[in-house]
């Protein structure tokens, strides 16, 4: 029987190109985002023209939206096996630097958005004893990189959740899966970054600036978006309790590891003559 998966964001991306990946590979999709009828707009490029693809309006902020895209892509599919937490954004600069409104959105999307969804689909995925919950939440979930103070804040939120969730949703079959992708070619790092200013607050001007242009280098190098979605596939179909999955280069897995066994002096060493590359206080 033919599965199916419901993705966030799914505009731009990673999510953009889950759908393609997961549709590629016959699954049913449910392709939700804030403003379908932009996608559909699209023409021959839409999402919506890919076999056994259906767009659904879903703003991870809304629970009425996410309660009713469940409900029509269930209709429309006969049912949901999957579902990806995927939309988010960054915001990036210094702490200092953020409006309480731009906290807020940052984790109403991040880690509430999270949340919405989840707290949604698990009445459907109980009832039925079972069902896979995947994450998309970053490299960023694990260690920390300058200026992403606030990014890291949500990340590593959704870490600590949902690994505690996973205990509580076994006993109803249900998987709780973190995909942790590292750097990656997208619009993330220009169009889905929030960057963080402050009229008259300048002297984090040059350190901004050299650790951001070092982060765009290391995006610029990286992977395209379908290494994360070859890996949300794999992680889709593992019928494991495993919870976190890395995805990237070689780099990726490298700086986690490197986390994992290293003093967190060095570790910190490291990330720094690699982000403040050029910076002189």
């Amino acid at each position: 029987m033919k599965k199916t998966v419901l993705i966030t964001g799914t505009s731009s991306g990673i999510g953009r190109a889950s759908v393609r990946y997961f549709a590629q590979q016959g699954w049913n999709v449910a392709a939700t985002m804030r403003s379908p009828e932009k996608e559909a707009n699209r023409g021959a490029d839409s999402l919506g023209t890919l076999p056994n693809v259906q767009l659904f309006r879903l703003d991870v902020q809304d629970t009425a939206s996410i309660r009713q895209a469940i409900a029509d892509a269930r209709a429309a599919f006969g049912g949901i096996d999957v579902i990806i937490n995927n939309a988010g954004y960054g915001a990036v600069g210094p702490f200092e630097a953020a409006t309480p409104a731009q906290i807020q959105q940052q984790f109403d999307t991040n880690v509430f958005g999270v949340m919405n969804v989840i707290r949604e689909i698990l009445p459907y995925f109980r009832e039925r004893r079972g069902g896979s919950i995947l994450t998309v939440t970053s490299m960023g979930g694990l260690i920390t990189f300058p200026i992403y103070s606030i990014y890291h804040g949500t990340k590593w939120a959704v870490e600590g959740f949902t690994e505690a969730l996973s205990f509580e949703l076994k006993p109803f079959n249900i998987r709780v899966k973190n995909i942790e992708p590292g750097a990656i070619k997208t619009d993330f790092y220009d169009r889905s970054q929030d960057v963080l200013t402050q009229p008259g607050l300048t002297d984090y001007d040059r350190y901004v600036a050299v650790t951001m242009a070092n982060s765009q280098q290391a995006g610029a190098d990286a992977p395209g978006p379908e290494v994360v979605a070859k890996t949300l596939f794999d992680a889709a179909n593992d019928p494991s309790d495993r919870l976190r999955y890395v995805s990237g280069n070689s780099q990726t897995r490298a700086l986690l590891f490197m986390r994992r066994v290293l003093p967190l002096r060095w570790f910190h060493g490291l990330v720094k003559r690699v982000v403040e590359k050029g910076y002189q206080a």
